[in-house]
């Protein structure tokens, strides 16, 4: 065999090697569905999302969904939020969620409330529909050793323009059990002196 023979076949073979490589990196696939979905992109940033380790089919495949629910929502701020370590496909569906419900919910709201480490999927989904959360059993004992065991249950209805920075699902249990054990405590008085009333953990 020449060597011009084996230059060509050395050629070839480095020549497929850079081109199977280059199909590995590039989602040509991914760029592909995004076209025929109408959710275009550009296949240079899909492999600029490679390079800055964002997954390109977390990001193209939430714009299609959020396309297709009538939603305009840029490859920019899914990968932004993404980069904050947000969840990208829980805010776009809770916007999708929040949409067809009728519920004002835009973009920057719905990424502050993931990122203020709220479920906001679960948020918009309470807030279309309340939820009832019942206590476990809360003891209250007065002075005179006297105890009740009582369990409350709450309904709870999430308002998104108050979310970040309300209170949570906990804070709203420990508030409610407080109050239940004044009530209790309130109910069993002696006929002189003053009240003094203990909570007790539940076991």
């Amino acid at each position: 065999m020449e060597v011009s023979q084996v230059l060509i076949i050395g050629g070839g073979i480095i020549a497929l090697v850079v081109f199977l490589a280059i199909l590995a990196f590039v989602p040509i696939g991914l760029w592909i569905t995004a076209k025929t979905a109408g959710a275009s992109i550009a296949m240079m940033q899909l492999v600029a999302m490679r390079l800055r380790k964002v997954p390109p089919p977390l990001i193209v495949n939430s714009r299609i969904n959020a396309l297709k629910a009538g939603l305009n929502i840029t490859t920019n701020q899914l990968e932004a939020h993404y980069l904050a370590r947000g969840h990208v496909d829980l805010v776009v569906n809770a916007l999708i969620s929040a949409a067809k419900a009728g519920i004002a919910l835009d973009f920057d709201r719905a990424a502050a409330i993931d990122l203020a480490g709220r479920h906001v999927l679960e948020a918009v989904q309470m807030s279309v529909n309340p939820r009832v959360i019942t206590t476990p059993k809360i003891p209250g004992v007065a002075k005179d050793g006297i105890q009740l065991l009582a369990v409350a249950r709450i309904t709870v209805r999430t308002n998104l323009d108050r979310i970040v920075g309300g209170a949570g699902e906990e804070t709203i249990l420990a508030r409610v059990g407080e109050g239940v054990v004044s009530t209790i405590c309130a109910a069993h008085r002696r006929r002189r002196g003053r009240l003094q009333c203990r909570s007790q953990a539940p076991s």
